[in-house]
């Protein structure tokens, strides 16, 4: 059976640097020991904002108002593994102003300032690498999409046109 989710992504921008978050804690973890930016699944009624600020203050304790958000992308993330196929539709933002005190636990890892120059030496889903570029970059808004099976990206798109962003 395949699966349709929607999750919101932050990367929350401090000093050069994001806040990540190794996802170490959870069973059965999608994520397990790969280190990704702060969000989650959307809950029933929630817009992309909306979802990405809950997110960030249930995980983190950090509050991002809506209207400081910057809604970078959609990430079309579609894993055609025979056990389990679904299709995430991940809408990427990045917060540059954010209030309250980081929490010292986070339920589903470890939470940790990285600077941006060594975000790619961490474990991460590959095809990421391309959305960090683009925040480096302030990529206008986009459309990536980006096919795994076992583990592996197989191809990725960007704005409905075939994308080579490895060069390979």
């Amino acid at each position: 059976m395949k699966t349709l989710i929607n999750t919101s992504l932050c990367y929350i921008e401090k000093d050069n640097s994001y806040l990540m978050l190794h996802r170490t804690k959870k069973e059965h973890d999608y994520n397990k020991d790969k280190w990704i930016g702060i969000g989650g699944k959307f809950e029933n009624g929630e817009s992309p904002e909306d979802c990405a600020v809950r997110e960030i203050r249930e995980e983190t304790g950090l509050v991002v108002e809506p209207a400081d958000l910057e809604y970078c992308g959609i990430v079309t993330f579609v894993d055609v593994s025979e056990a389990e196929a679904y299709t995430e539709f991940m809408h990427i933002f990045r917060a540059r102003k954010f209030s309250g005190e980081l929490k010292s636990d986070c339920d589903e890892g470890d939470l940790e300032w990285v600077p941006l120059a060594k975000l790619k030496e961490l474990p991460h889903w590959q095809a990421d690498e391309i959305f960090y570029d683009f925040l480096a970059e302030n990529h206008p808004f986009y459309s990536l999409k980006a096919v795994y099976k076992n583990n592996v990206l197989l191809e990725t798109w960007l704005n409905g046109k075939p994308y080579d962003h490895f060069g390979g």
